[in-house]
């Protein structure tokens, strides 16, 4: 069932902003320039916001842990692009391992070529959530009806195959616009971005990856890393495959256990 859209206050102001520009043409045709001006500087601000992956301008944005679950010292380990028939496997060994779980952000069409690997993910204790269907690098330039398609392709995706429909949606690299809050009201979905980002896809090295993850660490973090798409290390190896060892001893050191998100916001 779809949840109610409440436009956020930046876009509530947004619309006033509009209004009030079309007003003040209609009532005095020689202001448009200083109207224009209005309009272009609010427009933005607005992609601006969409550009930050943990903006909450344009609507609710899970970027921590709730309080309680950082009160019980827990984080959450995201695990994005995949399933990859490769690398997947292998992480899902080392989350066993230390007797962790984690949420795996998939992408619809490697659901579908992979769906026993997405339905072991679920077997083993994980929880899979919405990362669209193409995983488009345009993805922040869609209109609403494309948007759309392409989130519903990957929700009508997941829940076939998981027999379970995803809570959460990422956007590609976390970049969006202002019709993507209406689009996942209407899906019943909730935008979930992360507290630490270690740029895994482009960054080879495990040391730089994991100090972008473990520094100042703390409880309710949400920690980004990816299955697919990793980069690799010099001797060829996934990048997640040579830091998750190191990442989930730092967390055991510190006493912080990692649950998904559906755990952590229970």
């Amino acid at each position: 069932m779809p949840r109610p859209w409440k436009p956020s206050p930046a876009l509530k102001a947004s619309f006033v902003l509009h209004a009030g520009a079309l007003l003040a043409v209609i009532l005095a045709p020689t202001s448009w320039p200083w109207a224009l001006a209005l309009l272009v500087a609010n427009h933005a601000v607005l992609t601006v916001a969409g550009l930050l992956p943990r903006s909450t301008l344009l609507g609710p944005n899970l970027t921590r842990l709730p309080a309680a679950a950082a009160a019980r010292r827990e984080v959450a380990l995201t695990i994005d692009d995949g399933p990859d028939p490769e690398v997947t496997p292998q992480v899902l060994d080392l989350l066993d391992t230390a007797g962790a779980r984690a949420t795996f952000f998939c992408i619809g069409w490697r659901v579908r070529v992979n769906p026993a690997l997405c339905r072991e993910i679920v077997a083993r204790g994980h929880q899979v959530e919405n990362h669209g269907d193409a995983h488009a690098k345009a993805f922040a330039t869609f209109g609403p009806g494309r948007m759309r398609a392409d989130i519903a392709a990957a929700q009508a995706t997941l829940g076939e195959v998981c027999g379970r429909h995803p809570r959460y949606f990422r956007a590609t690299a976390g970049l969006r616009n202002p019709f993507l809050e209406p689009v996942l009201a209407s899906l019943d979905l909730h935008l979930a971005a992360w507290t630490r980002r270690p740029y895994d896809t482009r960054c080879s090295d495990p040391d730089t990856v994991l100090r972008r993850l473990s520094h100042q660490l703390a409880a309710g973090d949400i920690l980004l890393l990816h299955d697919g798409n990793a980069a690799r290390t010099s001797a060829g190896q996934p990048v997640i495959l040579a830091v998750l060892p190191r990442l989930l001893g730092t967390l055991a050191e510190q006493k912080l256990t990692p649950v998904t998100l559906d755990e952590a916001c229970r």
